[in-house]
């Protein structure tokens, strides 16, 4: 699957975000190292602490199916800047995938690509722990 395919396929999931609060739904696509994609949404909650980005929800769904190990994420948006991840989920992504490439991309479906480490340097794994 190439970079754009990915991006597309996270793009088909803005229909499902629920965002009745911000208005601004976000898709992820995350690819697991044996080529399997997980799709995320983002799901807001009247309790606003609740709600569950969603890259978050892509890499939950990936775990809870027994992938651990990630190349690439896709995380795009219908904005004119590119939709990065936030802070929390860029560190839920770096405890599995330190190296892991991101594709942020923009409404205009064009697209950027970073390491996780650019975006979390000095990032806190389970290596700072000593395990």
């Amino acid at each position: 699957m190439s970079d754009q395919e990915l991006v597309e396929l996270a793009f088909t999931m803005l229909q499902r975000s629920y965002v009745p609060y911000s208005h601004f739904p976000v898709g992820a696509a995350l690819e697991g190292a044996d080529g399997t994609v997980y799709t995320g949404c983002n799901v807001e909650n009247a309790a606003y602490g609740s709600s569950i980005c969603a890259e978050r929800t892509a890499l939950v769904k990936a775990v809870s199916e027994g992938c651990r190990s990630f190349r690439r994420l896709a995380v795009v948006g219908n904005g004119q800047d590119y939709c990065w991840p936030c802070g929390a989920c860029r560190q839920m992504l770096y405890e599995f995938a330190p190296e892991l490439e991101v594709l942020v991309a923009n409404g205009d479906h064009s697209f950027v690509k970073y390491s996780l480490c650019a975006l979390l340097p000095q990032g806190f794994g389970p290596s700072s722990l000593g395990q």
